[in-house]
């Protein structure tokens, strides 16, 4: 199916200056309209605390938010994340304009930010990038969000892309950034679920795409890259992960190591979480790299439930004992950061 299937109506639009409607210092708040732009909205704010309102409407566009843009509120002008899209189209290996070569990973991301503080709410981030469209490029990832920054906070948002939808990543390598999503919609089929960041995922579904290959797996859900100093990585609970495709299509995860970062020890625990059939459960995990087992690393589950979950082959699954898990909760990773529950 193809991507533009899953987004709601609406076609590119044009680039214009959004104006806030109010720049008052107690409510300061941007309104995005069909025929405005996302970006000239963000280019507009001029200290913490503005809200950039986003009414229905498809927006093709990049987005990107740079540090300074502290506690940035962007949201869905109404509660269905359906309703406003912002979308483009770029890939790791599509050329740039000013042919000084290709996007790379990172720079393929339709929305990106850098923000401390940064809330997201209400909306979907796709990319919209095919493959089948594109085969003479390898570089396929295709990154719908590529987020740094601490205290992150994404909600109610749906993610979409096929190969690493969701980069959640730090702003430097000795920095551990927190990210929170809750009830948000992520799907892909490649590693879709990446980076460095320590990042709790709760609430949220997982899907696997079909995917038209001969070969399994067709795809990891997760491919964390976290530091070894950090004591944890990503921690996704009461969620689901479902599948469009065939059982034991995918596997959860997969660890990656960069090779700018070959220290990294990847980080990843599910629990208290509904895995359906999509996923292996006789070898529900695999190496990205031989020289990296994905035993060696910090990969746990507790508390699973649903066919996914069910656990023929012990060694395969490592599991969190009842102590472990004390230690394995929102709370022990977010710190003292206590993101606010919206909705």
């Amino acid at each position: 199916m193809r991507r533009r299937a899953f987004l709601m109506g609406g076609t590119a639009v044009a680039i214009t200056t959004a104006v806030p409607a109010t720049a008052v210092a107690a409510r300061r708040v941007a309104h995005v309209r069909p025929g405005d732009s996302v970006q000239a909205a963000v280019d507009r704010v001029t200290g913490p605390g503005w809200t950039i309102v986003v009414h229905p409407g498809t927006y093709r566009e990049v987005v990107n938010i740079p540090a300074d843009k502290a506690e940035l509120t962007i949201r869905g002008a109404v509660r269905d994340p359906r309703a406003a899209v912002i979308v483009y189209d770029n890939a790791n290996g599509t050329p740039k304009p000013d042919g000084s070569g290709t996007y790379g990973t990172a720079g393929s991301a339709t929305f990106t930010s850098a923000a401390p503080g940064l809330t997201v709410l209400d909306l979907t981030l796709a990319n919209d990038w095919l493959r089948a469209d594109h085969p003479d490029i390898t570089g396929t990832q295709a990154v719908a969000a590529y987020l740094t920054g601490d205290r992150t906070h994404v909600e109610s948002v749906r993610l979409l892309a096929h190969q690493d939808t969701l980069f959640a990543d730090t702003t430097a390598l000795d920095v551990f950034d927190r990210h929170y999503y809750r009830r948000c919609h992520i799907e892909g089929d490649v590693d879709f679920v990446f980076g460095r960041a320590r990042a709790v995922f709760e609430s949220c579904r997982f899907h696997t795409l079909q995917r038209d290959v001969s070969f399994t797996p067709k795809g990891m859900v997760f491919a964390p890259a976290t530091a070894r100093a950090n004591p944890y990585g990503f921690l996704a609970v009461r969620g689901r992960i479902t599948s469009g495709a065939e059982d034991a299509a995918y596997k959860i995860a997969r660890p990656w190591v960069p090779s700018y970062e070959t220290t990294a020890w990847p980080s990843l625990v599910v629990r208290d979480t509904w895995i359906g059939s999509g996923i292996d459960a006789v070898a529900p995990y695999t190496n990205m790299r031989d020289a990296y087992p994905w035993q060696s690393m910090r990969f746990a589950e507790y508390a699973n439930s649903g066919p996914g979950a069910v656990i023929p082959v012990p060694e395969n699954r490592p599991h969190l004992t009842d102590a472990e898990a004390v230690t394995h909760t929102p709370r022990t990773y977010l710190g003292n950061w206590r993101p606010r529950a919206h909705h």
